[in-house]
């Protein structure tokens, strides 16, 4: 498969200089977005040596070692080298334990690892923190986390081979200058590639080489079955439930009122009976939960209603395949009107969900502000994104920033101005993000969708 380029890779060298062994690194995401051959790549480029010990497939020779040589670490390192025909060097060695989930064993042995100082450790794992897989089991408190996401927006351009095209839009955004049409153009068209392929690094690795949007389908599908039958292995009671929610999120995101309503699900459902199937699906990296922050401050979290979220998948090309998932394929005709905006399915929703993972892949938790008032109508107003930025007129002080996504060129902000004018003390700048081009308007920034992951 193509050798994708990823933040990640600068991620895990920072961690390496920084960390200089005091520490190790476990890397959460879901399944196949890229964990295990990140840091295949980070051992082969910035060590002398790595093994990596896959614990989904664990042979009984190295879990022998695991279980017989935990008191000494001379005999255990070994086998292990021997056993992987690698050689090990003190400091210059990266040991990695990827899907260390399956083995938690191995999870609490790090604490000791760490001490011991030989080597560097990096774990890979989703599903982290489900019960299974701690109990009986020390946390190491010697273990940093990072979460890896699919590709974000710029991640895909460099995939496309559009390194320059990635740069200007960075350069555009820092001095709110608009791109020249025919790069705009052609920047549009690229984040609309983007929608329909996704970040899944499979899909985009066989849609760079092939440009087949079949072919991308086929293996998005292919992904959401695994997905599937890991809900089925690992969701134990809740299988049924995380199944139920999963299904519903396109038919969700498609209303003008994207907050999701467990009676789509279950018609007596209750909000407590659901809880540990949305907290499987967010901790199994499946779905990005966006929560209703009820009073705008800059502790977002501090106001947050649980009760009040939207749901976006993690990655909004497999949305795309999920819209579909009631046909054996998604019609060519599908992908091919939504590339030329000519589109019968909601793009709004698509567009959503692509923000929300821009969003998600800088690192941000996502909260939206929504109030409803029957007896006046300048109180009700519904804000699809909150983030905290810099503010340059606060002498660079956080302030909120709301946002809104428009996925048509023509539309209006009254719930904008309504925030602004009840929230004025508390904001920066404002952002709608639109297919058009960028424009400055006072303290009102009206960026190209392309430019989403630069917020």
């Amino acid at each position: 498969m193509l050798m994708l380029k990823r933040k990640m890779l600068d991620k895990l060298i920072a961690w390496k200089q920084k960390a200089g062994g005091r520490e190790a690194l476990l890397i959460e995401g879901a399944r196949r977005v890229g964990k295990s051959t990140i840091v295949e790549e980070f051992g082969r480029t910035q060590y002398k040596s790595y093994i990596l010990i896959d614990f989904t497939r664990l042979p009984r020779d190295v879990r022998d070692i695991f279980e017989n040589q935990r008191d000494d670490f001379d005999t255990f390192f070994m086998l292990l080298s021997a056993y992987y025909r690698k050689r090990l060097y003190e400091r210059e060695s990266l040991i990695i334990f990827d899907e260390v989930q399956r083995y938690p064993a191995a999870r609490e042995l790090i604490k000791y690892l760490v001490a011991d100082g030989r080597y560097d450790y990096v774990e890979t794992g989703s599903l982290i923190s489900i019960k299974r897989n701690v109990a009986n089991i020390v946390i190491p408190s010697e273990e940093r986390k990072m979460d890896m996401g699919p590709l974000d927006f710029e991640e895909f351009c460099w995939a496309m081979g559009e390194e320059l095209l990635a740069e200007t839009i960075r350069k555009s955004f820092e001095r709110l200058v608009p791109l020249p049409d025919a790069l705009h153009k052609r920047a549009m068209r690229l984040w609309r590639e983007y929608l329909l392929v996704g970040g899944m690094p499979q899909a985009v690795a066989d849609y760079v080489e092939q440009r087949d949007f079949g072919e991308v389908d086929s293996i998005k599908r292919g992904i959401l079955q695994l997905y599937s039958d890991d809900i089925g292995k690992f969701a134990n009671g809740d299988a049924g439930r995380v199944r139920g929610i999963f299904a519903q999120i396109p038919g969700q995101l498609s209303k003008h009122e994207k907050r999701f309503t467990l009676a789509s699900v279950d018609k007596g459902a209750r909000s407590r009976e659901y809880d540990s199937a949305f907290f499987w699906l967010e901790d199994a990296r499946l779905v990005n939960l966006c929560r209703n922050s009820t009073d705008p401050l800059v502790g977002l979290g501090l106001y947050e209603d649980n009760d009040s979220f939207k749901c976006y998948m993690a990655d909004t090309g497999l949305l795309v395949s999920q819209a579909f998932a009631d046909r054996e394929t998604t019609p060519d005709d599908v992908y091919r009107d939504i590339l030329f905006d000519k589109l019968s399915l909601n793009e709004g929703m698509l567009v959503e969900n692509a923000v929300a993972q821009q969003f998600r892949a800088n690192g941000r938790k996502l909260y939206f502000f929504s109030r409803s008032d029957r007896a006046d109508a300048t109180k009700t107003m519904e804000i699809d994104f909150l983030i905290v930025r810099e503010y340059d007129n606060a002498a660079m002080k956080p302030r909120i920033s709301p946002i809104e996504v428009k996925s048509t060129k023509r539309y209006g902000v009254s719930s904008l101005d309504k925030f602004r004018k009840r929230y004025a003390q508390r904001l920066g700048k404002e952002y709608v993000l639109h297919p058009r081009q960028l424009e400055v308007d006072g303290e009102r920034i009206k960026l190209p969708l392309y430019m989403a992951h630069c917020l």
